[in-house]
């Protein structure tokens, strides 16, 4: 018999330190001046390219976004260092990753009115592990109490779906009675501050979702898991080369391409289609009109990228309720992204409701998780 499925809770952690465009944007210029200044004999000589000043209107328009949280904004900040102060923490101290998971997991567990004694496995799904092992996630087992299993995963910005999608079929299986997925980021710490058309883009923040089975849902509002669908195609238009092979070659070690890069136009150019007809293909697989859909919880990029999206998949442009924008507020924050606009925009939703959560970023990757709000024990 067919196990239904749910996802009966959502959390949210959300980092100390909101920045604005505008805060960001005087501290790039001032690093843009200082540079500026100290290269200008090869720059009036033309072996040197001076830098470019940005503005906070340059990054709406752009993206859409307007601020940030960061989890260290004084780092950030100051134009000689331009990166986080995020000092190590001994190894018998919870890690500041797996600080950012529990405290969106804990958050998840009172949403859903569980406790941990009733998860069997923990996923943390994310783009950026600050270490390669122990495992985030059994660290974040550790700390919750949790028995079972726990393992980590990583497939970029979709991480989220594609662990939606393990844990979905952990409790359909019956290897679980409920899993939790949990995507801290802390994107601050892979982003090049000293980048024009990247130093805006990421923020910080950790979400967390509870799978489980239907008939044990005790939450007043349940979402049931219709479909999951993933999909990957390589590419190499969204980069970051750090990693443990670093040391192994000095000649690389502080370069641009250990930070996030990207080609921002070949990506849009590639992405949006792709995601487009992925939803679509999605639905039609289960029977699902794309105007019988009430919400798309679309990863949270770029705010044009949403809204082409939106439109390929609709045949017209989607209001702000049918697409949820956060990014203006928590600007990309990889993974955690569409689970926030999730975590944010569902409540208003009525029973029968049918929505999509989608994901999308580097790999390339698409993942798409088709809910309905479910009537709960």
């Amino acid at each position: 018999m067919h196990q239904a499925v749910v996802i009966s809770g959502t959390g949210l952690f959300t980092p100390p330190h909101a920045v604005s465009n505008e805060a960001l944007v005087a501290a790039f210029n001032r690093y843009v001046a200082e540079y500026n200044d100290s290269h200008a004999a090869e720059i009036a000589a033309g072996r040197v390219d001076a830098l470019v000043e940005s503005s906070a209107e340059f990054i709406v328009k752009a993206s859409g976004i307007r601020q940030r949280y960061l989890m260290d904004k004084a780092g950030v900040l100051d134009p000689a260092r331009m990166r986080p102060y995020l000092p190590e923490r001994g190894n018998d101290e919870l890690s500041l990753q797996a600080e950012m998971a529990v405290s969106a997991a804990r958050s998840a567990l009172e949403n859903a009115d569980r406790a941990p004694s009733d998860v069997d496995m923990v996923i943390v799904a994310c783009s950026n592990m600050q270490r390669a092992y122990p495992a985030m996630a059994v660290e974040v087992q550790h700390a919750l109490g949790i028995e079972g299993a726990a393992f980590d995963m990583n497939v970029a910005c979709s991480s989220a779906t594609f662990g939606i999608q393990n844990a979905v079929n952990a409790v359909r299986g019956g290897s679980a009675r409920a899993v939790l997925v949990v995507s801290p980021e802390i994107c601050s710490a892979h982003l090049n501050f000293r980048d024009r058309d990247s130093h805006f883009i990421f923020g910080d923040a950790a979400s967390a979702v509870l799978v489980e089975r239907a008939d044990m849902a005790r939450s007043p509002q349940v979402f049931e898991v219709l479909g999951t669908r993933l999909a990957t195609v390589f590419s190499n238009a969204i980069r970051n080369n750090f990693g443990f092979l670093n040391v192994c070659d000095e000649a690389g070690i502080g370069k641009p391409d250990k930070l996030f890069i990207q080609q921002g136009r070949k990506v849009f150019k590639e992405v949006c289609p792709m995601v487009g007809e992925h939803i679509l293909s999605h639905l039609a697989e289960l029977d699902i009109a794309p105007e019988q859909v009430k919400r798309f919880w679309l990863h949270q990029a770029n705010l044009s990228m949403n809204q082409l999206i939106a439109r390929r998949v609709l045949g017209r442009d989607a209001t702000e309720a049918e697409a949820p924008v956060i990014l203006d507020r928590y600007a990309n924050t990889s993974s955690a992204g569409s689970i926030i606009a999730f975590h944010l925009h569902r409540r208003d939703l009525a029973l029968g409701d049918v929505g999509v959560i989608s994901s999308f970023g580097a790999g390339y990757s698409v993942g798409s998780v088709v809910l309905r709000v479910h009537q709960s024990r």
